[in-house]
C-alpha cells in the first residue's frame, strides 16, 4: 500500500509492504500496520504527530482494482501491540492505528491503461537508472554508485525487518 500523510514539513507518500496482508483489520471502522524499519527519515510518523489525517491506497499484483482509505491515525508504542506484530523475531518500533472515515473502490481504468500488470510492460533493471545512479546525480558530495547498488541487495536483506 501507499500511505499519504501531510504535515509542517510538507506532503509524504511512502510504500508499505509485508508477506501478506499489511494491515490488520480491527473492527469495522479500525485498521492498523507496523511501522517497520526503512529509510529512517519518519516523515510519516513526524506528519501523524501534527497533523493527523492520513490516506491509504492498496495495490494488489494482478488485480484492477484499487481500495483507498481514508482517515485519522494515531501512533501506538504499546509493547503489547508493537509483540503482536513482531516478524522473525523483531517487533516494529510502532504501529499506526487508522480510524477511517471513509473507505472506497477506486475504478480500474488507470491500471489497465498503464498495463502495470502486465508482464510484458515490466521494466529491468537496465531499463531505468539505478537509485545509486540517481542518488550519484544529486549528491553534493562524493558518492559511490556502484557501490551502493553493489550492497542494496544484502543491505535490503539484513535491514528488512
Amino acid at each position: 500500500m501507499a500511505v499519504a500523510t501531510a504535515g509542517s514539513e510538507g506532503l509524504d507518500c511512502s510504500p508499505r509492504g509485508e508477506n501478506g496482508s499489511v494491515v490488520r483489520v480491527v473492527d469495522e471502522n479500525t485498521i492498523q500496520f507496523a511501522d517497520r524499519r526503512g529509510n529512517n527519515r519518519l516523515d510519516t510518523l513526524r506528519n501523524i504527530v501534527s497533523d493527523n489525517r492520513i490516506a491509504l491506497l492498496f495495490l494488489v499484483p494482478g488485480i484492477g482494482e484499487t481500495m483507498r482509505i481514508n482517515g485519522r491515525a494515531s501512533i501506538s508504542v504499546s509493547s503489547d501491540l508493537l509483540e503482536t506484530f513482531t516478524i522473525d523475531g523483531k517487533s516494529p518500533k510502532t504501529v499506526v492505528e487508522v480510524k477511517v472515515d471513509r473507505a472506497y473502490f477506486q475504478c480500474s481504468k488507470a491500471l489497465v491503461r498503464s498495463g502495470l500488470w502486465d508482464a510484458d510492460n515490466q521494466m529491468g533493471p537496465n531499463d531505468v537508472p539505478s537509485a545509486g545512479q540517481m542518488l550519484e546525480a544529486t549528491a553534493a558530495d562524493d558518492f559511490d554508485a556502484l557501490e551502493y547498488d553493489r550492497t542494496s541487495e544484502r543491505r535490503n536483506k539484513d535491514q528488512l525487518w
